[in-house]
């Protein structure tokens, strides 16, 4: 689950990781109110607006402005909030900002350089272990270092049976280029930090900039974190946190009917059940010709009410041309599943795309009977190659 930034730097700061301080606003008015706020709490005399939105990159798009006055808080605040923000992760459809993040400016002067840094936190799926990803390049794409500069990017892999021991916090602050009082700064950061990420069972955090202060503070100026869906029901103010604005609705609806739904861009509409057959028939759909136009997994217990949840989630894609039911008759009957697609059929009615249904396992044979015998413009097939042969000839 994507939370927006300054719920991630809520996180961080209730688990001692120092942050840029920031209010919500909803409204212009909310936000010159918490630029007042953060006035008197921090002493700051300018102010970041930030739009909030579950996409990076605001700043180049324009989500990212600083503020000299209460009136330019006002200004920039009209104008950002309801604007549409397009930017390289969000696509060329872009994100509605619904709120700002006023933040304290921390790009103060004073007697030292700042310095901008790149910090996540993720799972090595191949080791198994977490690892500290970090770059004393911050501030800018970190895609764009690694492609150019891949010296510049550096890795600490953390055994999960010890956690983050202390020669390697202090590694990460020589990689840095930091010494003295700074990098005990940055050692209790990377070390709070990973304690946080261990303790909201979070998928992903990635802090760009982590920044070093012209007084020598070390803040999490931006927050991304990811949390890890399977972990959610023991964190419900985390649960809580999820914003359905910023997720595309058919994954939503998929998750109100416990079906397992990932959109794609293809033309082939998919339903399966079990993730790794899911996976075979995209393949399958590929071989064919085709593009699948999602993943969908309706579980071990397919009925006629989740064959009509999936199919209608299916048919609101308009690039779908067709969609090819893949179900393997192993908990559930495969004449069972066909009476619940032809019934989900013709609750739907009025459907102006090919369905290929394809039935293997317990009572494949009686389940074909029941679609070729229904009368409705439903193609059956009992092994892969005749269902992607179907594919082949449909989608043409």
């Amino acid at each position: 689950m994507n939370i927006h930034e300054y719920q991630a730097k809520a996180i961080l700061k209730e688990n001692g990781v120092p942050v840029q301080e920031g209010i919500v606003a909803s409204t212009p008015g909310e936000a010159v109110e918490a630029a007042k706020t953060l006035q008197a709490q921090t002493d700051t005399h300018w102010w970041v607006v930030k739009a909030q939105i579950h996409a990076g990159g605001r700043g180049k798009g324009g989500g990212v402005k600083l503020a000299k006055s209460l009136e330019e808080v006002k200004s920039i605040a009209e104008k950002m909030i309801g604007m549409n923000l397009v930017t390289h992760q969000t696509g060329p459809d872009g994100k509605d900002v619904h709120k700002v993040l006023i933040a304290q400016d921390v790009y103060y002067p004073g007697p030292t350089t700042k310095e901008e840094y790149y910090m996540s936190i993720l799972l090595n799926r191949k080791t198994g272990r977490n690892v500290v990803v970090y770059s004393p390049d911050g501030g800018v794409d970190i895609e764009e270092v690694a492609a150019s500069r891949p010296d510049r990017i550096y890795r600490e892999d953390i055994d999960p049976a010890f956690g983050l021991l202390p020669f390697q916090a202090k590694r990460i602050a020589k990689n840095l280029g930091l010494s003295g009082s700074v990098a005990r700064e940055l050692i209790r950061f990377v070390d709070r930090l990973y304690a946080s990420y261990l303790a909201v069972d979070a998928s992903m955090f990635e802090i760009n900039p982590v920044l070093k202060t012209t007084d020598e503070k070390i803040l999490a100026v931006d927050a991304k974190v990811n949390i890890d869906d399977n972990a959610l029901f023991r964190h419900p103010k985390i649960e809580a946190m999820r914003d359905l604005s910023e997720e595309d609705p058919s994954e939503v609806e998929a998750g109100k009917n416990n079906l397992n739904f990932v959109k794609l861009d293809g033309n082939v509409g998919c339903m399966v059940n079990g993730a790794g057959l899911a996976m075979a028939t995209m393949d399958i759909i590929k071989l064919s010709g085709g593009e699948p136009a999602n993943f969908l997994d309706v579980g071990g217990g397919a009925n006629a009410q989740t064959v009509e949840a999936g199919l209608k989630i299916i048919l609101d894609d308009p690039n779908v041309k067709a969609i090819l039911i893949n179900i393997f008759g192993g908990i559930v009957r495969c004449d069972r599943v066909a009476t619940g697609v032809v019934e989900a059929y013709k609750k739907l009615g009025n459907i102006k795309v090919p369905v290929i249904v394809r039935l293997q396992g317990t009572n494949a044979e009686e389940g074909k009977e029941v679609i070729d015998n229904s009368g409705l413009k439903v193609y059956s097939a009992i092994t892969l190659k005749e269902a992607a042969d179907l594919v082949r000839k449909l989608v043409k």
